[in-house]
């Protein structure tokens, strides 16, 4: 079966900022400012982050199981524009059809992907099969929230209750990984202004192997990986990380491997 953890970062759109909230004579740093302003103000000042189809996607992160092999990446470059990292995300849906693995992608990946796929005319046929064509999508595809094609860790292990939810960091801490390592989503739109996307890659990579890793838990957990191939899956992802030559995954696998036993 082929896995594909996977996450996103994105930074408030200031070309629909502009179109949408009349804009157009600030520059984006003013934009942003000012959408920032703006969504506080109608939260009541209580939150800046905003609306879901007025993210721009900077980075789509995925660690991926695909054939027995591992790797982890983030798709393009520094310079890739967003609807390319969006057609190639979904070309590799359509090419390996995996078990889409995220925390919270129902609620807020997923939606984002959806409004900037729509905005930029990217198609994505296989991704929103539901049984039309395909009759093995009929009882388990990518858009059913009780499906398994796309498993939000957050929403099963939850129980789908929003008051039960957990964040990846805690979660990953607690089992025994990283989390987190050295920066938080609430910095990636300082690091974008200042033009550092490599930062916000390595951080988006660090993400999914803790989410690639917490799902082979829970694959254990649930009884689909016995303790033996649990532990060999684990064991092909140290050795990816120490071969990889890329100093935050060295750095993740360091401290995964100082860090608490695993429970």
């Amino acid at each position: 079966m082929n896995v594909f953890a996977f996450d996103l970062e994105t930074v408030p759109d200031v070309d629909a900022g502009r179109r949408l909230l009349g804009l157009d004579e600030l520059d984006d740093g003013q934009v942003w400012d000012a959408m920032a302003a703006l969504r506080r103000h109608a939260t009541g000042g209580t939150s800046d982050f905003q609306r879901l189809h007025l993210h721009r996607i900077v980075v789509i992160s995925v660690a991926a199981r695909i054939g027995g092999r591992f790797r982890v990446w983030s798709i393009g470059d520094e310079f890739t524009g967003e609807r390319e990292i969006i057609e190639r995300f979904f070309e590799g849906v359509e090419r390996y059809v995996p078990t889409l693995v995220s925390w919270n992608g129902s609620g807020f990946d997923l939606p984002v992907l959806h409004y900037r796929a729509l905005i930029h005319g990217v198609a994505a046929p296989r991704y929103w099969e539901t049984g039309a064509r395909d009759n093995e999508f009929r009882w388990n595809n990518y858009q059913n929230r009780f499906h398994e094609r796309h498993t939000d860790l957050m929403d099963v292990l939850s129980g789908y209750q929003g008051r039960a939810v957990a964040p990846l960091d805690q979660m990953a801490s607690l089992c025994g990984l990283p989390g987190k390592m050295g920066m938080s989503g609430c910095q990636v739109l300082d690091y974008v202004r200042r033009g550092e996307l490599g930062p916000v890659r390595d951080y988006c990579e660090t993400d999914v192997l803790n989410t690639f890793l917490l799902y082979l838990r829970f694959e254990h957990m649930r009884g689909n990986l016995a303790a033996a191939d649990y532990e060999a899956e684990c064991t092909a992802v140290r050795a990816v990380l120490g071969e990889s030559g890329r100093p935050h995954l060295e750095a993740f696998l360091q401290a995964w491997e100082s860090g608490p036993e695993e429970a």
